[in-house]
């Protein structure tokens, strides 16, 4: 018998074991088993000596550059069909020593993949662009690689001679070992506190209960579980700087050896983004604190307490409605609220359900946080959650399955080549799909109390989103330039320049919100600092998803059109131009101040129910 996953008194997180099969994911739809994933492991191994027979004559005719084209892309293809298997078997459980090897080893074979093409990039980058169009007009086959050819040329500055390239390439062997140190110590082996709640139970803080408790409707307990989890990982605040450092320095060190200006000029560039919209949103969000702070003193207010803490931001905002969800009633609301985006759309969402691409249910070990995992062209993406029932729960749901849909509408429509959309496109369609939630979830009540706690969900993400995923960005940027400065990263400066961040967001000196000391360590909490700046796409495209939203529930059919055209367009183009063929100029403010007019507008419906509440 499995135990009760859905209820919230869960103290210890399960073993994986003691979790209903139905609610893991079905990673045989990729590989049977290990066994056979390591016999397509080995086959894989031998079929790269293949790619020595173009060297010296990748452009030599029309013919040999599309052979070599077909076949780098068929072994990459391959390479993260296993890539993407045994790193979903490590998340399972990050525990697990064999999982863990099988990701080691497919890495090795990745950076081995990538050293054996070193030469092609080079060699077609030798070959005068009007000829590159010649042999493209001369063999069609070669039109599906004309953007990612076009877009090979633009970054030819930065590319180097092949004994460079292929140095690089070997160097992925040991790129990942920031992020990997901190994943397996923070998700299996950093020392999680316990603290004692007021009805007694002892809790132990792992991430997943961490999630639960720090949203506790007591608020000693919630100042205890922030006090405890925080002040823990400021214990470690010496080892989390370093590997933080580590992370840094190597993003420093590829951005010098392809001659960027700066960490932040290397990773814009491969979407080719332009600078001005990561430093253009910072301004923006510094420009419209006024309207953060509104939040926060609505959430003050309707939660009836004097001065708000940090501690208060998790917890239900109205005290008699504390809305559960299993996870069969999150799949049923989720489906529902997904109708605008038509028939088919909803269609192959609920084959996410019914052939298990979702893994649901936390367990010990298992990587926290939640992901939508598209890479496995020709099977279907995959879901990882840490589902514990709350509306929060529900909206993460939606929010990965918006991922999902665009993996496979563009995995369906457009070749392997280009079938990988940009991040900063991505989180278009997964804040998209919250923006239909939170509208099939205001329809469908009537209760004002019910009503005031989802406009007041939809207020928090806006801050999670957008407040928060800035002042993180604006965290990520400031940390760089302290080491392009020449200046080092410790633990305690880290946790130093977070507090002033932190302090100056959420208005402590205004009185607005009050930030505990403890909360200085929390940078340690974010893995998505090891993904080398790509916190701001999640302000950004919930910007351009919220203007596009509102469209399509308002019945356009025109921007509809446009919205699931871009979700398969996958990378055949810049994201910028993809956004803008949507009806989005990110380049311009225009999003950023549709959406803080729409934060407005909900907050001008907040303050009419507390209103009619007050006058009862």
């Amino acid at each position: 018998m499995t135990k009760d996953l859905n209820t919230e008194a869960r103290i210890q997180t399960p073993n994986r074991t003691e979790i209903d099969e139905s609610y893991c994911w079905n990673l045989a739809d990729i590989y049977a088993s290990d066994a056979e994933w390591r016999k397509s492991k080995q086959l894989h191994e031998r079929s790269l000596a293949a790619v020595e027979s173009f060297r010296g004559k990748v452009c030599a005719s029309a013919s040999n550059l599309l052979d070599c084209l077909v076949l780098v892309s068929a072994l990459s293809k391959e390479q993260m069909r296993l890539q993407c298997y045994s790193s979903m078997r490590s998340d399972e459980d990050t525990r697990d020593a064999r999982a863990l090897e099988m990701d080691q080893e497919i890495a090795q074979v990745g950076a081995d993949f990538a050293s054996r093409t070193a030469f092609i990039e080079p060699e077609i980058l030798c070959t005068p662009w009007n000829m590159v169009e010649g042999l493209m007009k001369e063999e069609p086959g070669l039109l599906p690689y004309k953007h990612s050819l076009k877009d090979m040329f633009r970054r030819k500055k930065h590319t180097l001679s092949e004994p460079e390239e292929r140095i690089l390439a070997h160097s992925s062997l040991v790129a990942d070992t920031p992020n990997s140190v901190y994943s397996i110590f923070s998700n299996a082996e950093f020392p999680f506190p316990e603290v004692a709640l007021a009805d007694g139970k002892t809790v132990r803080l792992d991430k997943s209960n961490f999630s639960i408790y720090r949203a506790a409707k007591n608020r000693d307990d919630r100042k205890e579980v922030f006090r405890a989890y925080f002040e823990k990982l400021y214990e470690f605040r010496r080892t989390f700087g370093a590997q933080l450092y580590a992370e840094v320095k190597k993003n420093m060190f590829y951005s010098k050896s392809r001659g960027y200006e700066s960490a932040l000029d290397r990773a814009l560039d491969g979407s080719n983004i332009p600078e001005e919209v990561y430093r253009g949103l910072i301004a923006n969000v510094r420009a419209n604190l006024g309207t953060f702070h509104r939040y926060l003193d609505l959430r003050r207010r309707v939660m009836q307490i004097e001065q708000l803490h940090y501690y208060d931001l998790y917890a239900p905002t109205v005290p008699n409605v504390d809305l559960k969800f299993t996870f069969e009633e999150a799949r049923d609301l989720t489906l529902a609220s997904l109708k605008p985006l038509g028939k088919e759309y909803c269609e192959v969402a609920a084959r996410a359900f019914e052939d298990r691409w979702f893994d649901v249910y936390p367990n010990q070990g298992k990587r926290s946080g939640a992901y939508s995992n598209g890479s496995v062209y020709d099977v279907h993406p995959y879901m990882l959650l840490n589902y514990n029932g709350k509306y929060d729960d529900v909206s993460t749901l939606t929010h990965e399955l918006g991922h999902t849909m665009h993996s496979y509408l563009s995995n369906r429509s457009q070749p392997y080549v280009n079938s990988h959309y940009s991040i900063f496109v991505a989180e278009v369609a997964s804040t998209f799909n919250e923006a239909l939630l939170m509208d099939h979830m205001l329809q469908s009540i009537s209760d004002d109390d019910v009503k005031l706690s989802l406009m007041m969900n939809y207020l928090d993400g806006a801050r999670g989103t957008v407040f928060r995923q800035t002042q993180f960005s604006e965290f990520e940027l400031s940390i760089h330039e302290a080491a392009e400065k020449g200046r080092s990263l410790t633990g305690d400066s880290l946790s130093e320049l977070y507090d002033t961040l932190t302090h100056e967001y959420y208005g402590h000196d205004k009185a607005v919100c009050f930030v505990d000391e403890e909360i200085r360590s929390e940078w340690a909490n974010i893995p998505h600092f090891y993904y080398n700046y790509y916190v701001y796409q999640y302000a950004t495209s919930f910007t351009a998803s919220s203007a596009l939203s509102e469209l399509v529930l308002a019945g356009d059919n025109d921007t509809l059109h446009k919205y699931l055209s871009l979700l398969s367009a996958g990378g055949s183009n810049y994201p910028i131009d993809l956004l803008k063929a949507a009806g989005m100029d990110m380049t311009s403010s225009k999003p950023f101040e549709l959406t803080m007019k729409r934060m407005n507008r909900v907050m001008d419906e907040v303050e009419k129910i507390i209103r009619s509440r007050t006058n009862r």
